[in-house]
């Protein structure tokens, strides 16, 4: 069989997995030779790159060489996801406490009452946009809460988001890269106002706390308190902004497992994590090797980039029986969704908080809810799977 491996295929972008299942059967540790990186699909090799010393996770600049000499990549290549330890151990630190179940469970209440007052204008139509009125609002709300950052102020975050992902995508980097730059020039001089304000007056936030411990002689630079809080602003809303969309899209294209839900609300912890594996909101991270190895039989050379295909390892059969039937009730369910090891996702449990409470609350609350169209479009990009919107009727 001749491989077929296009990701800039249209068709790749509405359903990845039949060519990614064909990848990983016929050369699971895949060459690219133009731009010149690995691809890694099977669950193992994936789980391995994830622990491996030899591969470091500061490739910001590596990956994208056009750009080396913009304060913006200097700037954000200091974030914790791009830093190996003792820088990453000493960043995730400082920020990590906020973000433990136990401390993530205080929020539930919050997180509820702003899921009951975004689905508030859903009541008054018949046809809505989940993405405008639930799933791109609420994550930035919680996160801009918990850095301190005012209602009136949370659109503007937003948008900074949006654009601030496209450069981490490097099929959309290029493009996006001058909006880019110039949201993160207005993000920095919003967060250098309130790094101002906090010292003068602290709060009980995240942004008052790094300061806080900045001044302790934690020796986190200016670099890294915007780098911090812009990874913060970017992960805290681009993963579960596509749990909410991909797992509402999935539940509705998979009748009988909403049905099943539906009559047993317990089973949404385990319905995340099944939506989490099937339609993987993150579908690739990668690294920069360190040294000359060899991986799954091939000669990596230092400097190269090795893609970790998160979405193609959590179809693995090897890892995964009948890996692309939807099972809400999937017994050990070890999906790689969040990464793993150093890099582990630090707001995962918030990330599964807010999918769990927004998810069941529209299942349980409309209970006729259908697609309004199937012309569903999804976003262009390799490393962020979701929809640009999702029409709804109820």
């Amino acid at each position: 069989m001749a491989l077929a491996f296009n990701p800039l295929d249209p068709s790749f972008r509405v359903d990845p997995y039949a060519q990614l299942h064909q990848l990983r059967a016929l050369d699971p540790v895949h060459f690219v030779e133009e731009p010149g990186l690995w691809l890694l699909t099977r669950y193992a090799d994936v789980v391995a790159a994830f622990r491996d010393p030899r591969l470091s996770a500061e490739r910001f600049q590596l990956s994208l060489p056009e750009m080396r000499s913009s304060a913006l990549i200097s700037s954000l290549s200091t974030m914790m996801l791009l830093r190996d330890p003792p820088d990453h151990t000493r960043l995730r630190t400082l920020v990590s406490t906020a973000f433990t179940p136990r401390v993530v469970e205080r929020l539930r209440p919050r997180i509820e009452a702003l899921v009951d007052h975004l689905l508030t204008v859903v009541d008054v139509r018949r046809s809505f946009d989940l993405m405008q009125v639930l799933a791109a609002p609420l994550p930035v709300a919680v996160i801009a809460q918990l850095l301190g950052v005012p209602l009136e102020d949370h659109a503007r975050f937003k948008r900074w988001s949006d654009d601030l992902i496209l450069i981490a995508d490097g099929s959309t980097a290029l493009a996006g890269f001058p909006q880019a730059e110039q949201s993160a020039g207005a993000l920095r001089e919003y967060l250098r106002v309130v790094f101002m304000q906090r010292r003068v007056a602290p709060q009980d936030d995240l942004i008052s706390g790094m300061l806080a411990a900045q001044e302790h002689g934690d020796r986190l630079s200016d670099d890294e308190l915007f780098s911090t809080c812009a990874l913060l602003l970017i992960a805290g809303h681009e993963t579960t902004t596509n749990l909410i969309c991909n797992g509402v899209l999935t539940l509705l294209r998979h009748p009988d497992q909403l049905a099943r839900l539906r009559a047993a609300p317990a089973l949404i912890e385990s319905a995340i994590e099944e939506l989490l594996r099937y339609e993987s909101p993150v579908q690739l991270t990668s690294r920069v090797a360190k040294e000359d190895f060899e991986l799954g039989g091939k000669p990596v050379k230092c400097g190269q980039e090795v893609s970790l295909m998160i979405g193609a390892a959590n179809r693995d059969p090897e890892q995964f029986p009948d890996p692309d039937r939807l099972d809400l009730g999937r017994a050990d369910n070890r999906h790689l969704a969040f990464g793993l090891g150093t890099h582990f996702c630090l707001g995962a449990a918030l990330a599964r908080l807010e999918g769990q409470i927004a998810i069941g609350a529209i299942v349980q609350r409309y209970p006729n809810l259908h697609l309004a169209t199937d012309a569903i479009e999804w976003r262009e990009g390799l490393m962020i799977r979701g929809v640009k919107g999702l029409e709804l009727e109820v």
